[in-house]
């Protein structure tokens, strides 16, 4: 499953950080609907405004259905045949659809026949695992692997201010598939657009965390596929949806547990043998040992040394007897990310509480 996201990006960030080539292949940027609706947030739980991707085609009868829309949605469905006048009535959870019944549930397959396919964008989502034999459930935030690079070359050769505006080399966006709906309050007003995550099976890396968690579209081809439902049928773009071993994750603070809480903190790594307040259990040793040995992106020293900008390791960093040396590829990149973030954002940027 999927409960809780961080987007925290500004809009004209996380615009360049959702960069497409077009059937030119010249890089565009998509635009925007909506955008004072948009709240960036570190913390982002259901029923609030996220951002998501999906065809201009939809808002535009003669455009081109590989052309993008990015534009805050409600998270959590409300199927357009809905009644009641409050959307919060909805007497059903549609915060997650599941791929294995989402063609059953006529909440789902109806709006996924018209092509409502949609691409919700995050830095990452969070996922608690069970401690055993405890209360305690330990908060992860897990995201796409973050390769360390320079500052591309594409920026450099860029011709102007407004083409170099459109190189993004920074955090890399999880792209999960998802679809909306629209619905009309019966008694009149605005459309409310709204959107649920698919879920599947999670892939043998996260399986220990929990057992499911969302359709995650890895690259720009299935994210343009998915997208493009004037070209793309939903058969075809039904392939898209499975597991994907291409994630990485490290433990969080309890600070995430609190929706309210909105600050870098929720996303930062933390280190359990510093971290008083997290108590570490049988299970949960057995679940760093487990990363240790055993985990699919583990690669043996001689390779890390020639590869060290590559895909980088989290569970070993959680694993250390003595002060942890500094943190290199996505930890030091997380890091780095938010300093910077929290250094040059200006005030009237700062993402606050929804």
């Amino acid at each position: 499953m999927c409960g809780r996201t961080s987007c925290h990006l500004p809009i004209d960030v996380l615009t360049r950080a959702c960069a497409y080539c077009d059937r030119q292949g010249q890089q565009q940027l998509p635009k925007w609907r909506d955008p004072d609706k948009y709240s960036p947030s570190y913390n982002k739980s259901p029923q609030s405004n996220s951002p998501v991707l999906l065809s201009r085609l939809h808002y535009e009868k003669n455009a081109d259905s590989s052309e993008r829309i990015i534009t805050p949605m409600r998270w959590g469905l409300v199927p357009s045949w809905f009644k009641e006048s409050d959307p919060s009535k909805l007497q059903f959870n549609t915060t997650n659809c599941r791929s294995d019944t989402m063609m059953e549930k006529q909440s789902f397959k109806v709006p996924l026949g018209k092509g409502r396919r949609c691409v919700v964008l995050a830095d990452g989502f969070y996922e608690w695992q069970r401690c055993q034999g405890t209360n305690q459930r330990q908060p992860y935030f897990i995201y796409f692997p973050q390769i360390k690079t320079e500052k591309s070359d594409n920026i450099a050769a860029a011709d102007s201010p407004e083409e170099r505006e459109k190189v993004w080399d920074n955090w890399r966006l999880l792209t999960m598939a998802g679809i909306f709906d629209c619905w009309e309050p019966p008694e009149g007003g605005d459309i409310l657009y709204s959107y649920t995550i698919i879920t599947v099976d999670s892939c043998k890396g996260l399986n220990d965390i929990h057992h499911r968690m969302p359709a995650i579209l890895d690259g720009d081809e299935a994210v343009s596929k998915w997208l493009n439902f004037g070209e793309v049928s939903t058969q075809e773009a039904l392939k898209l949806i499975h597991p994907t071993d291409n994630i990485t994750f490290h433990p969080v603070s309890l600070v995430v547990n609190n929706s309210r809480n909105n600050t870098p903190e929720c996303l930062a790594p933390v280190d359990f043998l510093v971290k008083k307040e997290l108590k570490v259990n049988g299970s949960s040793q057995r679940m760093w040992q487990w990363l240790a040995t055993k985990s699919p992106k583990k690669e043996d020293s001689k390779t890390a040394q020639k590869e060290e900008s590559n895909v980088p390791q989290w569970s070993s960093q959680f694993l250390q007897k003595s002060p942890l040396p500094a943190k290199r590829g996505s930890a030091g990149l997380m890091e780095r990310w938010l300093k910077q973030a929290k250094e040059e954002e200006p005030p009237a940027k700062q993402p606050h509480c929804q």
